[in-house]
């Protein structure tokens, strides 16, 4: 388990090389939820996402020899933007291995970073091949299964206990669990009152069923929401959430996508469903635990196009 001060040592590495994102209460969602809603807007980050935070604490904390082997990453999507933009602002080579179902946004941005992008047919055999590439010399820079990286993460809640110290709940998206576990870790050393919830869509569901089988598995991933489609979480992850986490709720994608589209109409942000999955978990939440809930969301990205979202609009019938 990670600690408190890896958290307090990460903030001060990473300190002036990623944003300290806004923490603000949106009027528009605390009317659409019928309660207080504060947003930590990590949408606003370097590449568009929390991920940059990770990636730089594990970049820095790196030996002058693994730096000079380069780096090797498997992602979905936003951990290998801000791998490969993290990476190429400290001179170090890196490669990307992705999804071919990755959002095409995405694998341009990797590119134009100047990274490596080695394309797979699903996550599942994208962590083969980055395990190969690992085993043949290059630093692997898990997206969750780390605990620099979580420190990294974990850095959205030490800010966020410090900008926000009326809220009673907290709900963070989880795709391998590296961004909750920080959160809660923080969040339990700052806020102990504090109840942390994790969302997961659909088809994505890998720490929902680890929590179901009391230890990580294989899960099969079929949802839409490619920055949540881990294949499996980790036992480090683990550990984390089913210490730390009050419960593991699961949204369909439609909810998702419908969470996205209110987070543009209530909210004026544009989010992925990855984070617009937020809302339909908060009303769960608000079922559970009834009045007197002050909600903060963890608004992990924002990196998705217009395109995308109207796909997605008509797929589900929600023009």
């Amino acid at each position: 388990m990670i600690r408190i001060s890896d958290i307090e040592a990460a903030a001060q590495l990473i300190a002036g090389r990623v944003v300290r994102t806004p923490t603000v209460a949106s009027p528009g969602l605390s009317e659409l939820l019928g309660a207080p809603v504060i947003t930590k807007l990590e949408l606003l980050q370097h590449t568009g996402s929390f991920k940059a935070r990770g990636a730089t604490a594990k970049l820095l904390s790196l030996s002058e020899a693994e730096r000079a082997a380069g780096v090797v990453a498997v992602s979905g999507g936003n951990h290998g933007i801000a791998l490969a933009v993290m990476a190429a602002a400290l001179h170090v080579k890196a490669t990307v291995v992705m999804p071919r179902t990755a959002p095409a946004r995405s694998i341009e941005l990797v590119e134009a970073a100047g990274a490596s992008v080695r394309l797979t047919d699903g996550m599942g055999t994208a962590f083969e091949l980055v395990t190969r590439l690992r085993d043949e010399g290059l630093t692997l820079v898990h997206p969750f299964d780390d605990p620099v990286v979580i420190a990294g993460q974990g850095t959205v809640g030490l800010e966020l206990a410090e900008d926000a110290d009326d809220v009673t709940d907290v709900i963070v998206s989880i795709g391998g669990g590296g961004l909750i576990a920080g959160v809660a870790v923080a969040l339990r050393a700052r806020r102990p009152g504090v109840r942390v919830w994790g969302v997961e869509t659909e088809g994505a569901q890998a720490m929902s069923e680890a929590l179901k089988e009391d230890g990580p598995l294989p899960v099969t991933v079929s949802s839409i929401v490619t920055t949540l489609s881990a294949p499996s979480v980790s036992r480090l992850t683990y550990d984390h959430v089913s210490a730390l986490v009050e419960e593991v709720l699961v949204v369909p994608d439609r909810e998702a996508v419908r969470g996205s589209l209110e987070f543009a109409e209530h909210a004026k942000v544009w989010t992925e469903p990855a984070a617009g999955c937020l809302l339909p978990a908060a009303r769960q939440v608000l079922e559970r635990v009834g009045d007197g809930a002050r909600i903060g969301l963890v608004v992990c990205g924002g990196n998705v196009t217009h395109r995308e979202i109207a796909e997605w609009t008509e797929r589900f019938g929600l023009g």
